[in-house]
């Protein structure tokens, strides 16, 4: 029996942990080929690739710094040369600081929206063009429950980031449709990654995760939510967020 993704080619950038690797294993596991991506390639990229060949995928690695026009274009062109194409883009990569707008400067600021944002405008470009030509792709940029009603505890330039790929989002799926390219958005709540723990410390996440019905999230979850945006089910569907949030967020 075929798998929904089988022949697909998917990247997601920030994939060696946390969100972007609970993403490739999924997508892996529907059948689609896998470009891991990531800022700096440790052991945990090459875990992850070795997860996705034991179950017969093929997959890349690819250090590359998204918020850099010069090093997008160089993995674009590596994904060229290996497939020929690109059927699935996941703008996950991301980072925030556990910073107000007091404590934060100008070149805090422009770090996570360059890493955040500047990725995943120069990243969809790059996709667009690719899958114009196809007449076929997918974008599912990772946004964030707080992109729709704020950050709880500061965060100013995380929460701007994840607002502006929202609007991203919309506008690119107007511009990919005649094209059949559907862009969409997933807002993941509280998911229990590295990053999470980094910003809100231990004790902080403790204090977030009572106020969830149902609890802290997995990366896995938000996995399942790209892959039915990216298979079958999401044909129709474009210029939409889907809220993977357990209760947190009720719209």
């Amino acid at each position: 029996m075929k798998l929904e993704l089988e022949g697909k080619i998917a990247l997601i950038t920030g994939a060696a942990r946390g969100i972007g690797k609970g993403i490739a294993l999924v997508l892996a596991e529907k059948g689609a080929d896998i470009v891991i991506n990531d800022k700096k390639m440790n052991f945990e990229g090459e875990a992850l690739a070795t997860q996705i060949k034991a179950m017969g995928r093929q997959t890349m690695l690819i250090e590359a710094d998204v918020s850099s026009e010069a090093e997008v274009k160089k993995m674009f062109t590596l994904i060229k040369n290996q497939f020929g194409r690109l059927d699935i883009l996941v703008n996950n990569a991301g980072t925030s600081q556990p910073k107000d707008i007091f404590e934060s400067s100008l070149e805090d600021w422009k770090y996570i929206i360059d890493t955040n944002l500047t990725s995943c405008f120069l990243c969809s470009k790059e996709a667009m063009e690719l899958m114009a030509h196809q007449r076929y792709g997918r974008i599912i940029n990772i946004s964030s429950v707080v992109g729709e009603r704020g950050a709880l505890f500061g965060h100013v330039h995380y929460a701007a980031t994840k607002s502006g790929m929202l609007g991203m989002t919309k506008t690119l799926a107007r511009t990919g449709a005649p094209l059949g390219i559907t862009v969409n958005a997933v807002a993941p709540g509280i998911i229990e990654t590295e990053l999470l723990f980094k910003t809100h410390g231990a004790e902080g996440v403790e204090k977030l995760s009572t106020s969830i019905p149902l609890g802290l999230g997995k990366p896995r979850s938000i996995g399942l939510a790209v892959s039915y945006l990216a298979g079958e089910g999401g044909n129709y569907i474009t210029g939409s967020v889907l809220d993977v949030n357990g209760g947190m967020n009720m719209r």
